[in-house]
Order: structure tokens, then sequence, then C-alpha cells
């Protein structure tokens, strides 16, 4: 039988019931032992859904349990940093969603107690677990779009009509920058390989919600002349898109970050699509995690990534709320 990590779950909020959770029970190394809420009755409930052993009515509870390796951390984003340490200095690995913290100041805070308990921490953006990242690097490597000239991504939603929805809450981390804007910023920090050096970013800031930026366009300025151009939001239509551009040809992302995998590739010999894998990326996040842990994989994505991703996000914030292009 292969071994197998055992996580627990702080939170049951919808991202851990419809993805995260599921993606755990079909991974190869993974299994969900406990889920903890608040509330026990709705920790019961998650766990009679999705068959998960053990229900806690507290998240001290979860933490001191003996039987668990690893948590998963889908709270708010104002309490990733508090439950992160605690969950390591509690003996146990942490993967939490992105983004990991408030700032990069949180997010140092959590690298360094990672680093002094030997607990391993990751943040949970699944997408760069699936092997099409490495493929789209791999093109890009190759020249075959010719020199790179610009990176552009989008991640948009609507679901500004819920007034309940913790997004719209500022002082606990939302706004569609914290939310999905991370990901075309990390997806243009993985493939250029590099760190940004500025950005500048107008936000709609909207009343109606707690003040926090219901929608966002931006670029992120990068060495080499190269710039990522991105727009995210919370009151739009749908999109999750990424598109490299090239001098010769360029490569297209149609869904980037969730959706079909499969990509295309265009240059002066026309289109070609990219088949790719349909694998569970929330599954390969949970392996690769595993792997970390056991060392027996390399960790992909250390906690430094984690901060220097934050340092991007610090930044943007602040152009939004200035007006004014801020150095990273």
């Amino acid at each position: 039988m292969k071994r197998k990590l055992r996580w627990g779950v702080i939170g049951a909020a919808g991202i851990a019931i419809r993805s995260v959770i599921p993606g755990f029970q079909q991974s190869e190394t993974g299994e969900v032992t406990a889920i903890a809420s608040r509330e026990l009755s709705k920790a019961e409930e998650t766990a009679a859904k999705l068959q998960i052993p053990k229900a806690y009515g507290s998240y001290e509870e979860i933490l001191s349990d003996p039987d668990i390796d690893a948590i998963y951390i889908p709270l708010p984003n104002h309490l990733h940093m508090e439950w992160s340490i605690r969950a390591m200095e509690a003996g146990k690995h942490v993967l939490c969603e992105k983004p990991i913290a408030l700032n990069a100041d949180e997010a140092r805070r959590m690298a360094d107690v990672s680093r002094k308990t030997g607990a391993h921490l990751a943040e949970a953006f699944m997408y760069r677990h699936h092997p099409r990242y490495e493929r789209i690097a791999e093109i890009i490597k190759s020249g075959e779009i010719g020199e790179l000239r610009g990176i552009h991504g989008t991640f948009t939603f609507n679901s500004a009509g819920n007034q309940a929805n913790v997004r719209f809450r500022k002082e606990w981390g939302g706004g569609s920058i914290y939310d999905v804007g991370c990901y075309p910023i990390s997806a243009a920090r993985l493939l250029l390989g590099a760190e940004p050096e500025a950005a500048t970013v107008h936000a709609l800031l909207s009343p109606e919600h707690d003040h926090v930026d219901m929608m966002a366009s931006g670029i992120i300025e990068f060495p080499g002349s190269v710039a990522l151009t991105f727009d995210c939001g919370m009151w739009a239509a749908f999109r999750n898109t990424l598109e490299v551009l090239g001098t010769d040809g360029r490569i297209e992302v149609p869904s980037a970050f969730i959706g079909n995998p499969n990509f295309y590739v265009y240059t002066k010999d026309g289109r070609r699509e990219e088949e790719q894998p349909d694998l569970n990326q929330y599954s390969l996040q949970a392996d690769s995690f595993a792997g970390a842990v056991w060392g027996e994989r390399k960790e992909r994505f250390t906690p430094e990534d984690a901060v220097a991703n934050m340092k991007a996000i610090d930044a943007c914030l602040e152009s939004a709320n200035t007006r004014k292009r801020v150095l990273i």
C-alpha cells in the first residue's frame, strides 16, 4: 500500500469543499483525516458529505490531533499568517491558500517559522503543478516564438451581488488583486524566471463593497524591458487567459488557471494546438507537496517564492490606492 500524507483542513470554505479536498482524496499520496470549523455542525456536515473521518468544532483541536501530518488552510486572507504559524509550531506541514498572507512582511514571518520548525510551507497555486506550464516554458526557451516581448493575463468573474462575501471585507484582505490578480502575477514570474521591478495599477474601488478593488488593470515591469499587463475583477464577465507574445509568434492559453488545459502556439507556419493531459491540478499539488515533505522531490516553490509574489501584490495595491507607479 502506498504511503499516505494525512491531511487536516481548517475551515469549510467553498474552494476546499468543491476542489481541494476532492483533489487530496483523488491524489496518489493524500488522505483527508479531519476537518475543523468554528461551528461543529458545519464541520460534521462537511465531513459526512466528503467522507472525512473526524470533525472538530475548533481550529485548536485539529492542531493537537497526532494523526495529522499536514494542514490545509482555506481561511479568509487575514487569518492565513496566524493559523499557518500556529500549525507549523504544532508540528504540522502547511499548504496555505493564496495569497499566502496580507503582505510580504507577514509572508516573511511565515517563511521564518517554516525554517525554524522544519515544517514544509507552500502556497496553494495549484495551476503551477500541471505539466503544461513546463511545456509553455520549454517553447519559450526554444526560441520558437522569438524574443519575448510581453505577457498579458486576465482573471475575472462576477460575484458582486453577494454582499456577504468575505472577499468584500477590506480588513480581511478582500479585493480582486488578492483573490485573482495574484494568478497572472505569479504566472509571469514563473515563465520569465525573474522578479518584477515596478507596478502601475488602476482600480475600481467600490463603496458598495467596503472600498475593495472590484476590478483592477495594471502593468508590471520586469527586467529586460518585458512587462506583464493584466486585469482582474470580481465584477466582470468570467475569463482566465494568458498570452505570451514574442517577436515571431505567440502562445495563447484560453483557460490559463482553471478549465481545459490545452493551449495554442501561433508562428509563421500557422496555429497548432498543444494537447495536454486532463489532470486534476489539486491532486498534482497534493502529490508535489507530499514528495517535498518526504524528501522524495525537490521543493519547487519555496516560501521565499511566496514572499516575492506578495512583494509584487503589495506594490499593485499601493499603486491602486495612490495612483502612482511603485518600485518593487
